[in-house]
């Protein structure tokens, strides 16, 4: 793969927020990814923090073949490849190493590796990536930090993701560099535990309406 992905972008532009979800049955991932995507958000990142994960990934690409369903917590190349089988359309990692760059470029996934400093940042660079995950944002410097890397990397975009509430992700959004943020308070365990997929699609609904 030659040159910067430009699916990866393509992803991120699609709407404002992604919301980053993790699935404790694969029934109620289905539903949410029902309300997600109906609320306005249609690209959603799953994370493999539970056993079910890639059978919620499955689930959810079957039951809403028009959203764009990833897989968040990708730690290695073998979990990179079992995403693309299951069906993910894209993966994105806390932070990144040459194996795993490597991985994304064998199974021609889309990437979105996590940089938290510069070094990180100019190492995804020289895989050839343009675009990255901010994390963790809020610990690793917020907007203050991405403000600052906008002039070096005048030409890298963001999507931060790590301690962003839907009150702080507006600020972020207004930066030249962020494409969109992602956030785990459209799914919380409060949520969840009540199955409150109306309430989820209307956090999705004013997430959706967001701008930069």
């Amino acid at each position: 793969m030659s040159g910067a992905d430009p699916r990866v972008r393509a992803v991120l532009k699609l709407a404002p927020v992604i919301p980053v979800f993790t699935p404790e049955n694969v029934e109620d991932a289905v539903e949410v990814a029902r309300a997600l995507f109906n609320g306005g958000l249609p690209v959603i990142e799953v994370t493999l923090r539970t056993p079910m994960a890639m059978e919620a990934i499955q689930a959810m690409v079957e039951a809403v073949p028009d959203a764009v369903v990833g897989a968040g917590t990708v730690l290695t190349a073998a979990q990179m490849e079992k995403v693309k089988h299951v069906g993910g359309r894209f993966a994105v990692s806390p932070g990144a190493t040459p194996r795993l760059y490597a991985a994304a470029r064998d199974t021609d996934l889309p990437f979105l590796p996590g940089v938290a400093t510069s070094s990180e940042l100019m190492l995804g660079l020289e895989h050839g990536l343009d675009t990255f995950k901010f994390f963790p944002a809020v610990q690793a410097g917020g907007a203050a930090m991405l403000s600052a890397w906008n002039g070096p990397f005048g030409d890298v975009r963001f999507c931060p993701t790590g301690g962003i509430s839907a009150q702080t992700a507006r600020d972020l959004l207004h930066l030249p560099n962020v494409l969109c943020v992602g956030g785990s308070w459209l799914t919380t365990r409060a949520l969840l535990q009540a199955r409150d997929w109306a309430g989820i699609e209307q956090l999705a609904r004013d997430s959706a309406a967001l701008v930069g």
